[in-house]
């Protein structure tokens, strides 16, 4: 996949955003050979595996402007980065405990010209601010992220306020079961957006 199938899924981005979508590979490519940001062998599929598999956040819930967004265990900047360059108005904040991969980062960053981002090397205990939204992507199970974030979030128990936004994948069943009474969950199918095999079985998870 290329970003032409990218841009059939969100027809309605600015140039801009086209310009900054298109010198993702290439950058992470660059840096790839430096650091192990991202899988070598997974590389060939950046765009559907990275990239469009962060947007279905975007998909799911529309991040508006002046919201603050953490990017939990953001790793390279997935789904950070490719949500920022969706949403310039939202403003992100991705950390990770791997000092390399928020240096590759904040590199990137700077590299497409993403002023909504600040990337810092740190775990989530050292974060004090609240947030409107939490992202992030299977480094954790669902009862994990809730404990790890749950009192960084700026409101609980609302949907439509935001809440903790994470990509999944498989049977999670047993991870809704632990999660207990306090928190209330929806999940989506990202295939009901994207038509690539890849996204069988992979979920927009929902937790507030």
């Amino acid at each position: 996949m290329d970003t032409t199938s990218l841009f059939k899924y969100f027809p309605d981005l600015d140039d801009k955003q086209r310009e900054q979508y298109n010198q993702l590979k290439d950058l992470y490519l660059d840096w790839n050979s430096k650091i192990n940001v991202i899988s070598r062998k997974d590389m060939e599929h950046f765009y559907e595996h990275h990239v469009l598999h962060s947007l279905a956040i975007a998909k799911y819930y529309e991040l508006l402007p002046g919201m603050k967004v953490m990017d939990l265990g953001t790793g390279g900047g997935f789904p950070g980065i490719p949500l920022a360059i969706m949403f310039p108005q939202t403003e992100f904040y991705l950390i990770d405990g791997t000092g390399k991969k928020i240096m590759v980062v904040n590199a990137v960053k700077d590299a497409i010209g993403l002023e909504n981002v600040v990337a810092e090397h740190k775990r989530a205990e050292e974060v004090n601010d609240k947030f409107d939204v939490i992202t992030g992507r299977a480094v954790m199970t669902l009862p994990e992220i809730a404990n790890l974030a749950g009192n960084k979030l700026r409101i609980r128990g609302d949907a439509e306020a935001g809440g903790i936004i994470y990509l999944k994948g498989g049977d999670l069943t047993e991870e809704f079961n632990s999660l207990g009474r306090y928190w209330k969950h929806k999940k989506a199918i990202i295939s009901k957006w994207y038509k690539e095999e890849y996204f069988l079985e992979k979920y927009v998870v929902h937790l507030y």
